[in-house]
């Protein structure tokens, strides 16, 4: 098949499922005042998706799904059990328990799509997999923002119209990879589950670098995608208006993403990876004087700079992890390395999150700056990275 038609069908199909992974974000504020869900629900909620999904990871990677079976089957498998674990909710009675129970299997599944997803482009992209990946995660940053642009647009509909609407998208996702994307022609079949043996990629200095920026650069995502919606309001915004702007500082990270992968031909991925880790970090430790003494105006165009460089770096991290695992290990390395990452997602959510309850929040957001610092000084350098893909 031409490579540029699979790749619009694992990007639309990436776009698509990632819809479910920050559902319950999007409609908190409907959630708690519906249900009288706590202060903290939040947190719960989130780091329930990012435990679910490290879960998934270390079953995906220590059975070596991706790499045994089909990635296309896999992935069709994974996109079905996410959507139905989404639209769930919808069956439950009103109680947070059961809500951050199929918020967990949601992230469970999830584990079946994102680093599935990658693997399957690495299976047809052997050059160029830095520009395609820079496509794949635009993808799913789009996917993680469009529920609060479903909401702006649902404003007058129940909360349960998201779950709806982003469960159909995933399940129309998984099909597309099912129908369109066959496996791909640089995949090598992976052998039995030997999880001692996926470990062993960590004792390449190549892999060990890039997985390294990767947890740093993960350390900030996620916890500052969950707060988006609580730093908007605390601009006195209306929520609608949270809702849209929201969808604007996230999704904007989706063209950064391409951007960064079209760049990583001409500068290399390494390059790539420590501006976009600079000026993230730059921006968590500026956050607290702009925010809360910049006009406001000013405060937006600097949530939109800072959620076009936390992202950007993903794919290049990506790119170099998997060029530089063992290729019959390049789907479980994947998955592997997106399972500790997430884990350390887990953390910094948190620890924001009980934090803020005694703080003001723009005074914490410089504790993200410490995953960008980690991944500047251990991460990947251009001496040892990119001359050796050059």
């Amino acid at each position: 098949m031409n490579q540029t038609k699979v790749l619009i069908f694992i990007v639309l199909a990436q776009f698509f499922c990632t819809s479910v992974w920050f559902a319950s974000n999007s409609v908190m504020p409907a959630l708690m005042a519906a249900y009288s869900f706590p202060d903290q629900a939040m947190g719960w909620l989130t780091s329930a998706v990012q435990l679910g999904f490290i879960c998934g990871t270390l079953f995906y990677a220590f059975f070596n799904l991706a790499d045994r079976h089909s990635p296309s089957r896999v992935f069709f498998v994974s996109a079905l059990l996410a959507a139905l674990s989404n639209s769930a909710v919808l069956l439950l009675s009103p109680e947070i328990v059961l809500f951050t129970v199929f918020r967990f299997f949601v992230g469970f599944f999830l584990a079946g799509i994102y680093p599935v997803g990658m693997k399957i482009a690495a299976d047809y992209f052997e050059k160029g997999l830095g520009r395609s990946l820079g496509f794949l995660v635009g993808a799913l940053v789009l996917g993680t923002a469009l529920p609060h642009l479903l909401r702006s647009l649902l404003i007058e509909l129940p909360w349960q119209a998201v779950f709806v609407s982003t469960s159909v998208l995933c399940l129309i996702g998984g099909l597309l990879i099912l129908v369109f994307v066959p496996d791909g022609p640089f995949r090598r079949p992976g052998s039995g589950v030997n999880f001692q043996h996926t470990l062993r990629v960590f004792k390449i200095p190549a892999f060990r670098e890039a997985a390294i920026g990767y947890f740093g650069h993960m350390w900030e995502l996620y916890t500052f995608w969950a707060l988006v919606p609580a730093i908007l309001a605390m601009q006195r915004v209306e929520p609608y208006q949270v809702s849209i702007l929201s969808f604007v500082i996230i999704a904007i990270g989706a063209g950064a993403c391409v951007l960064a992968g079209l760049s990583s031909q001409r500068w290399g991925s390494g390059n790539v990876a420590r501006l976009s880790l600079m000026v993230s970090a730059l921006c968590c430790l500026v956050s607290p004087f702009v925010l809360l003494y910049a006009p406001t105006f000013i405060g937006y165009l600097f949530l939109a700079v800072w959620g076009t460089f936390v992202i950007a770096d993903s794919p290049m991290f990506s790119k170099l992890v998997a060029s530089s695992a063992i290729p019959e290990l390049k789907g479980s390395a994947l998955t592997l390395v997106n399972c500790l990452g997430f884990a350390l997602t887990i953390f910094s959510i948190q620890l924001l999150d009980f934090l803020k309850s005694s703080y003001a929040l723009p005074y914490l957001l410089p504790l993200l700056a410490i995953g960008p610092v980690v991944g500047l000084l251990m991460g990947p350098k251009y001496s040892n990275l990119e001359r050796k893909q050059k």
